[in-house]
């Protein structure tokens, strides 16, 4: 497990050590209250894995596909508004899960039960209107 505690400006540092942090894991669960800054974190990762696209929550469409560097493929997922978690069946979250692509999970615990085995989980804690710390620890699924 590493932590660190971060200042909104030192963004990109913290990213890098997240990255760092992954290693070859590539389910990333992220986990923090309402505007810890979960969104925010994501936008600076995937600015750091080389995304071009716009980076935004898909809270309504439950999962945004972007492109990085090398052609790698990042599936961004939120599963806030989800009321039943088997409706993360109907999109196929299996197939992107298991599919061997990059999958970033916010609201997970909605979906636990679909969780993969192993996955890399961050969380993020607001300390101030400035400073969050985060935590990260490689994870088994409970359930």
């Amino acid at each position: 497990m590493v932590t660190f505690q971060y200042q909104l400006e030192q963004i990109d540092s913290a990213a890098r050590q997240i990255i760092a942090a992954a290693g070859a894991e590539k389910i990333w669960v992220f986990q923090g209250q309402m505007g810890a800054g979960k969104t925010t974190l994501i936008k600076t990762l995937a600015a750091e894995m080389g995304v071009i696209d716009q980076v935004s929550s898909p809270t309504f469409g439950i999962v945004n596909e972007y492109e990085a560097a090398g052609r790698t493929k990042i599936f961004h997922f939120d599963f806030y508004r989800l009321d039943d978690p088997t409706e993360a069946l109907d999109i196929g979250i299996e197939e992107y899960f298991y599919g061997g692509e990059y999958c970033w999970i916010e609201w997970a615990e909605k979906i636990a039960q679909f969780l993969p085995d192993e996955f890399l989980l961050i969380r993020i804690h607001s300390d101030s209107a400035n400073t969050r710390t985060i935590t990260i620890q490689h994870s088994r699924n409970a359930d």
